[in-house]
């Protein structure tokens, strides 16, 4: 497929963007409780590298914006909620993924053959299916890039996710991390980032005071949320409804 020059500068961009974070990222330490730290920009390049050429070409409407991978999402695929069988059935991706440096025994990583799926990932690109149908509907208009792109564990397996690290590990962390969503809302030229919960708000309200983008939120799609596990299809519906999208609703599901 003929490529623009100005896809291919935006694609270029994107990539450029990521292997920055990925750099930058790399390099950091954490303290306990943190005792593992995967960075699938690194060990799974190759997907996240597919996913940024197949989808990131056109300039986006909108930029959906996530935490941090979770373990049994983007840090098996390298994909942004990135559940493996919608990264190989859904979006079509395939790619060589590595190991992190240091692999915690009760998480390891085996790429498109996790046989868990990740159920934060299924909500969201399950309700992407349902809406758009296909991928390139959706991402003719949007892209969904992480804020953060560690996944931080500590000994018992157990996930930690950003806001609960340190002032000063969340100060040299979140400057990496405001650079690259600053680039790539600079890339795709979004008019409106749409935050998946809190915590990625709050970071992009920061990351992009002063810029004409504007920011909103949808209700994030863990199963650690009682009120995502009563209807979170229903409830991001509505809310993407509000926003002048998703003007039809969604089949209900059963939550999922």
């Amino acid at each position: 497929m003929l490529r623009s020059r100005a896809t291919k500068q935006r694609i270029g961009a994107v990539e450029a963007a990521a292997k920055r974070l990925a750099e930058e990222t790399d390099g950091l330490r954490f303290a306990a409780p943190v005792t593992h730290v995967y960075n699938p920009l690194i060990y799974a390049w190759p997907l996240h590298q597919a996913y940024i050429r197949a989808y990131a070409g056109g300039a986006k409407k909108v930029l959906f914006l996530g935490m941090n991978p979770g373990p049994f999402g983007m840090a098996q695929t390298g994909v942004p909620f990135g559940d493996p069988i919608h990264v190989r059935d859904f979006l079509g991706l395939q790619g060589k993924v590595g190991k992190p440096a240091i692999e915690h025994p009760k998480r390891p990583v085996v790429g498109l053959d996790s046989p868990r799926p990740e159920v934060s990932g299924t909500r969201v690109w399950g309700a992407i299916s349902r809406h758009w149908r296909t991928p390139a509907r959706f991402f003719a208009d949007h892209f969904i890039t992480n804020y953060c792109p560690l996944v931080f564990l500590e000994a018992s397996s157990r996930n930690r996710t950003p806001d609960k690290l340190s002032v000063g590990e969340k100060t040299r962390l979140f400057a990496a991390c405001d650079r690259h969503l600053r680039a790539v809302t600079e890339a795709l030229a979004p008019k409106l980032v749409i935050a998946v919960g809190v915590f990625a708000e709050r970071q992009a309200r920061a990351a992009l005071s002063g810029s004409d983008v504007k920011v909103a939120r949808i209700l994030h799609p863990s199963p650690a949320s009682p009120l995502a596990n009563r209807d979170w299809l229903g409830i991001v519906s509505a809310e993407l409804q509000a926003l002048g999208l998703c003007r039809r609703r969604a089949r209900p599901t059963g939550g999922h």
